[in-house]
């Protein structure tokens, strides 16, 4: 497992992890702004985390110069295949010595330079994850007026206020990033994830620079996908320890409503002699809501049933290899 990994190591100040896909023409650049801000900032107690998530380009050779050029400060995992960023995050997490840790995109479109922004808000606020803002951002609109759509339907359906959610960088204390279960493309809503645990999330501006090296990764399906997780994300927010509220609330409803459908059928036909309602489609629709109401509420029993005795186990990638 990636929690063993480093288990006998000390705890240092700040660990940087960079999830990396096809990014091999930034990474160099990166790993040297990188060291230099973080040099500073910490006097050398820092940590850079590359996270190679099934790379097909020269990104692990990339990394491996810059780990033999920082051999004290650059380390690395990879992944046997792509499984995602959510993925490469939590085995990043996992892997973090740092008490607070930064994450950030490899493209070079978060500048290294704002980190030193982000902790001293989380020092100033007293936060648990400082969640960047690209207020100006430097994306085509196809990119940008999803991400507005998206951010308004998050912020209404978790509660939680932020102008980007989306955004990857971000500094977490230690604890509040190893405690999050991350799969799927649930990195979208890490900050739901950390508010609904109970953890204080705040938000800062930071600068967002134009892509000069490779290709955005997110096709036109990323708005689709995002807001199914999103549906999935509200329900686990809410109603993860108590899966009879949500599927019991909704047989309930259900049910009432084909209860309610085939009563006044019924009464039609005592009172007003109606004929012939075994064959109208309203009498089709109350049965059909009658059982589904069943069905639901019975898929909210079993749902308490699991939870209460069933254990969670968090989701691990498969490593091919690591550096440090």
């Amino acid at each position: 497992m990636v929690e063993t990994l480093l288990a006998a190591r000390p705890a240092i100040a700040v660990s940087v992890v960079v999830p990396v896909y096809d990014e091999a023409a930034s990474l160099g650049e990166l790993a040297e702004r990188l060291h230099a801000v973080l040099g500073e900032r910490t006097g050398g107690d820092f940590e850079i985390l590359f996270v190679d998530d099934g790379s097909r380009d020269g990104s692990w050779g990339a990394i491996e110069e810059a780990h033999r050029r920082y051999p004290d400060t650059v380390r690395a995992l990879r992944h046997r295949r792509n499984f995602g960023k959510a993925a490469a995050l939590a085995n990043g997490f996992a892997a973090a010595r740092g008490k607070m840790i930064v994450t950030m995109d490899a493209d070079l479109q978060d500048q290294p330079e704002e980190i030193p922004k982000l902790l001293d808000a989380m020092d100033a606020e007293g936060a648990d994850v400082v969640s960047g803002w690209k207020k100006n951002r430097r994306d085509p609109l196809d990119k940008t007026l999803p991400s507005r759509v998206f951010n308004a339907l998050t912020g209404a359906l978790s509660g939680l206020r932020l102008h980007d959610f989306n955004c990857g960088f971000k500094v977490y204390r230690a604890e509040c990033a190893k405690g999050l279960r991350l799969y799927g493309e649930l990195h979208r809503f890490i900050p739901v994830l950390a508010h609904a645990e109970g953890y204080r999330v705040v938000e800062v501006p930071v600068e967002h620079a134009a892509r000069t090296h490779g290709k955005s990764k997110y096709g036109s399906t990323r708005m689709v996908k995002g807001f199914i997780d999103l549906l999935s994300v509200f329900i686990l927010t809410r109603y993860l320890r108590r899966p009879g509220h949500f599927f019991g609330g909704l047989g309930l409803l259900s049910g009432l409503t084909g209860f309610t459908i085939l009563a006044y059928l019924s009464a039609m036909k005592l009172f007003w002699s109606m004929g012939g309602i075994g064959t109208r489609p309203l009498f089709f629709l109350g049965i059909l809501l009658a059982l589904l109401g069943v069905q639901l509420f019975s898929i909210g029993i079993l749902g308490e049933l699991i939870i209460k005795t069933a254990s969670r186990s968090p989701h691990s990638a498969a490593l091919r290899e690591r550096i440090g």
